[in-house]
């Protein structure tokens, strides 16, 4: 049979608790506001992608000491934990242990990767083109083709054949 705590005790579990919490958010944190602020067709201010790329430098760093605190901290609170805190502390290592992983991983370079394999409409046949879009127009021996620039912002570069020729589109 457990001895009930102390008061300071139940104090002092709560309080290395509620950090521990606070630890798991800002490893998430660090993860996901770069990726939050940094999107493709969204307004970005130059402070927001400043912030965004600081927070992104110092992930890796980061994320790593807050999974050392948060071990630490569900250490020390193990013992004398009753079993759904003892699963709840085991559940916090893994939002942990993801953003560990998530901020080793250059997602601008998924986000962003070159376009392939692009398939081919004529003009008439392009729906998803407004009139008023924006296009990125090639023309070489006698081939045209437009990329539209609305699509282009997403991969900002689209690899293809125009004419015979390789070409890398770019926006």
């Amino acid at each position: 049979m457990r001895e009930p705590s102390s008061r300071p005790d139940r104090v002092r579990r709560r309080v290395a608790g509620i950090g521990l919490l606070l630890l798991v958010l800002l490893a998430l944190a660090l993860v996901v506001i770069p990726l939050w602020t940094i999107q493709p067709f969204k307004a970005q201010t130059p402070e927001g992608v400043a912030v965004s790329y600081a927070l992104r430098r110092w992930a890796p760093l980061g994320t790593l000491l807050a999974a050392v605190a948060v071990a630490a901290l569900g250490a020390r609170l193990w013992r004398g934990a009753r079993w759904w805190s003892r699963a709840a502390l085991v559940l916090a290592l893994v939002p942990v242990a993801a953003a560990v992983w998530g901020a080793r991983q250059n997602v601008y370079e998924r986000m962003f990767a070159p376009q392939t394999g692009v398939s081919h409409a004529a003009a008439a046949e392009a729906s998803w083109v407004g009139e008023d879009d924006m296009v990125l127009a090639v023309s070489l021996n006698g081939d045209s083709v437009a990329y539209p620039v609305r699509q282009l912002s997403y991969h900002h570069i689209v690899q293809d054949v125009v004419g015979g020729v390789p070409v890398a589109a770019t926006y």
